[in-house]
């Protein structure tokens, strides 16, 4: 509100108001000091680095509240249940934690996107009111408390024997956190929402011309099957009441280990990626789309075949089926890793995602740096083979093993994500430029006249995949 410390002049008794009429005051010098002080006061009060510096403050304060409540809860159960509800409860929050985890890294793309000049709003077709990075960061704090907030309610409610009400904790979140998605009001950025859902939709059904965005959620969702299992195996529970009964490590539960359900999710993105692939071929004819629906072909028999550990003898597994899981697993792990390096990447681009406008610390430390490449390439290598070997059924109930391979896979996404919208921004604005000049500049801004071939460029990028 105030520009700065408000200065009240010693010698003269008369202070202007915003109208004409003078005000007599009689402040002498120390009263003077005393009323600039205590204006400059409220002023840093209503300084927004003040604000923002208060609201940190209080975030973190309420992670901790909610941390030391629900880790006094959980102490206050005998052993035996401990460990029981402690997985029960993972189970339950664990996938919307790493949604949220997955918002919050999105978030840093697109601020990244937006300071070094890539318009992804134009490579996913987004209308004016999309979300910016800060919007979507903003989301993600209120995710993270509300997810939080529940979490620390359910345990704290059942360690003092409200069972009853800790196991409506879960299934009013989840049943808010679906209200709020399809909400049809103009609240909750419901364009946005909408965005999403009708992107969802044209991934289940692809028999539309599949966009960027339609296959750019669908390599995301891979990356969040096991995500997606837990949302089932959750869901189940909820639906047959078995929320807060600590016996779901049962084999003939309904929604136990052994569920059929299980395998199955974990393949339905690959599938809908696969589905995608020929539906791309058979609108572009490119062969490419073939190759890459073969890739995710291959994560099929790595799932199908770890599930059947459940099923049939140990010998059987050893000696007859575990030599082929780990082919189908190798086939899949280096099949998808040269795919994101030549295809997906595009190893002539790698020179301006971390080039910024304003160059800062940030931009000097990465961009043009060889261990960047060198970094991203190797670690991109290690997690594919991680998470194929997370699908193998012997890591189902190691839920701990497995939180921490799904965080590694999504922070692999996150990194894949900068050098896939990368790649196709430099398509677009240089679709003739060789592989030998990529490495000099920056590709020239698109001038207003050339907005529509960009659109078709756009259009040809999303009909081949690129």
């Amino acid at each position: 509100m105030f520009g700065g410390v408000l200065s009240v002049p010693v010698n003269n008794h008369h202070l202007r108001k915003s109208g004409n009429r003078l005000i007599t005051t009689n402040l002498g010098e120390n009263d003077s000091k005393s009323a600039s002080m205590l204006l400059g006061s409220i002023a840093k009060l209503r300084s927004p680095l003040l604000l923002k510096t208060l609201k940190v403050a209080l975030y973190i304060g309420g992670l901790y509240v909610c941390g030391k409540v629900g880790w006094e809860s959980v102490m206050r159960m005998g052993i035996g249940t401990r460990e029981l509800f402690f997985y029960e409860t993972f189970l339950y929050y664990n996938p919307l934690l790493l949604i949220t985890m997955m918002v919050w890294l999105w978030g840093v793309n697109l601020w990244v996107f937006a300071r070094s000049g890539v318009d992804y709003a134009a490579i996913f077709y987004l209308g004016p009111d999309h979300l910016t990075h800060k919007e979507i960061w903003k989301c993600a704090r209120w995710m993270t408390t509300i997810i939080l907030t529940s979490m620390t309610a359910y345990l704290y409610l059942y360690s003092h024997g409200d069972v009853s009400l800790a196991a409506s904790q879960p299934v009013v979140l989840y049943f808010s956190a679906v209200l709020i998605l399809i909400i049809p009001f103009n609240i909750f950025y419901m364009p946005s929402r909408y965005y999403l859902l009708w992107t969802f939709w044209r991934i289940l059904f692809p028999v539309q011309t599949v966009t960027f965005s339609d296959f750019f959620l669908a390599d995301i969702l891979t990356s969040m099957s096991k995500v997606l299992s837990d949302l089932e195996r959750s869901v189940c529970r909820m639906v047959h009441r078995q929320v807060a009964t600590v016996a779901w490590f049962e084999a003939d539960s309904v929604c136990g280990s052994h569920s059929a359900a299980i395998p199955l999710v974990l393949v339905l993105p690959y599938l809908f990626r696969l589905f995608q692939c020929i539906r791309q071929y058979k609108d572009s004819k490119e062969v490419a789309n073939i190759w890459n629906a073969g890739k995710y072909m291959t994560a099929v028999p790595v799932i199908f075949l770890s599930a059947l550990k459940y099923y049939i003898d140990p010998d059987t597994w050893t000696y007859s089926i575990q030599p082929a899981w780990i082919l189908a697993g190798l086939a899949n792990t280096f099949f998808s890793f040269f795919w994101d390096i030549l295809r997906d990447w595009d190893l002539s681009v790698f020179t301006r995602i971390f080039k910024f406008t304003r160059p800062n610390i940030c931009s000097h430390l990465l961009y043009g740096r060889r261990w960047v490449y060198i970094w991203v390439i190797g670690s991109n290598l290690v997690l594919r083979w991680t998470w194929t070997y997370k699908l193998s059924a012997h890591l189902r109930n190691n839920y701990i093993t497995v939180f921490i391979i799904t965080l590694l896979e999504i922070y692999r996404r996150f990194q894949w994500a900068f050098f896939r919208i990368e790649n196709v921004w430099n398509k677009i604005n240089n679709p003739k430029r060789t592989s030998s000049s990529s490495h000099q500049s920056n590709p020239q801004p698109l001038q207003n006249d050339v907005v529509s071939e960009r659109e078709k460029l756009i259009a040809y990028s999303h009909s081949l995949g690129v």
